[in-house]
């Protein structure tokens, strides 16, 4: 004997949708951990109904999240894992990337800036460091390169 409608279901998703992007995939664990396995058609029925009100759009949570990593000081490649290992299309993770236009070697440098200073590194060591650092954060070789030869401007930061 079920215990909730659609109305429940719908509400519970307007919720978790109000605090931020979600992809379908998350909204449909979410919502089967708190109605159950059993409201699985129910369910997807209701996300059905906030796709087609674009309430609920895989691509907006992806464009939102690269917006979000990058503002932390991420690369395009821990961003493209990162996605993918939520779900994401791969198309659709290289059409959201393109469309950020974000400048990778700039963002590079800002980043390393931060962590680093602006001194350029001193030594052999020193710049396998901080390229190891660019690297593990996402940016790839040609990008974290960069960056170490990067001129800041003054108004660029």
């Amino acid at each position: 004997m079920k215990e909730f409608s659609a109305n429940d279901i719908r509400l519970q998703a307007m919720n978790l949708l109000s605090r931020r992007e979600h992809l379908r995939q998350e909204l449909m664990l979410k919502l089967g951990k708190r109605f159950g396995v059993d409201a699985g058609a129910e369910i997807a029925d209701v996300l059905d109904d906030l796709a087609a009100e674009n309430l609920l759009s895989d691509l907006r949570f992806t464009e939102s999240y690269i917006r979000q990593r990058v503002g932390k000081g991420y690369g395009p490649d821990r961003i493209r894992q990162e996605l993918r290992n939520k779900g994401v299309d791969t198309e659709q993770i290289e059409l959201a990337l393109d469309e950020a236009e974000v400048d990778w070697v700039q963002r590079a440098a800002e980043v390393r800036l931060k962590k680093f200073g602006a001194t350029p590194p001193s030594d052999f060591k020193e710049k396998a460091r901080q390229l190891r650092f660019l690297n593990y954060r996402g940016f790839s070789g040609e990008f974290a390169g960069a960056a170490l030869d990067f001129e800041p401007q003054a108004d660029s930061f």
